[in-house]
């Protein structure tokens, strides 16, 4: 939000080192109302500063959610795809199922599709936020160019930094439709109790909550 409000001053965007001209711009964005911007009215200044203020917590909680992934295995294991997910037919099952709301299926904790997109937000997105965040920073410019000469320039920087931006907003949109249609009262439960126990049973076969399958 703190974002939206910056974009206002400035709410065009371009490739390469430099752009102000309108002519040059490769997309006009749009004046965003002050519901959805921090703070409320126009301020730059005040802007930045709230945009400051929550990319350092972003950023160092990101960074000890990786670490710990990576030593749990989390990340291997359920944020990431492998190559015998890559099957057109398993992908095409897999898409089918999410359209008629089953998100259930698969032996694994995650689906192909929530693996993908998981990982696409968590390994891909999120860290080019702070990466094209840090190179729009004139100080980094001025004293390590080559982070910013790896995206291009500032401008191509501050460009990739707004379409991740608006596509992890979409991310979460969707995340939260989906949520509300699988249903969150379960999953609220699920996640505070651990989830229903299986038991096994004297035939072998495997039980929810203690009751006979």
């Amino acid at each position: 939000m703190s974002g939206l409000n910056i974009s206002n001053a400035h709410p065009r965007l371009y490739w390469g080192h430099y752009g102000f001209a309108s002519e040059d711009a490769w997309l006009h964005v749009m004046r965003f109302p002050g519901w959805m911007t921090i703070p409320d009215y126009y301020s730059l200044a005040k802007a930045r500063e709230w945009h400051l203020l929550f990319a350092w917590p972003f950023a160092i909680a990101l960074l000890f959610f990786l670490i710990a992934a990576l030593i749990n295995g989390h990340a291997k294991s359920d944020l990431t795809t492998r190559k015998r997910d890559w099957n057109w037919s398993a992908i095409k099952e897999d898409v089918a199922q999410h359209l008629n709301l089953n998100f259930e299926h698969g032996p694994e904790k995650y689906n192909f599709l929530q693996r993908l997109s998981y990982g696409l937000v968590i390994f891909i997105g999120l860290p080019l936020m702070i990466f094209t965040g840090l190179a729009m920073s004139p100080a980094m410019d001025a004293n390590w160019p080559l982070i910013v000469d790896v995206f291009g320039g500032r401008q191509s920087a501050r460009s990739i930094h707004f379409i991740v931006a608006f596509g992890l907003a979409a991310f979460f949109v969707l995340h939260i439709v989906l949520v509300v249609l699988a249903g969150p009262i379960g999953q609220l439960r699920d996640m505070i109790t651990g989830g229903a126990l299986e038991e096994e049973t004297p035939a072998g076969k495997t039980s929810s909550k203690g009751e006979a399958a």
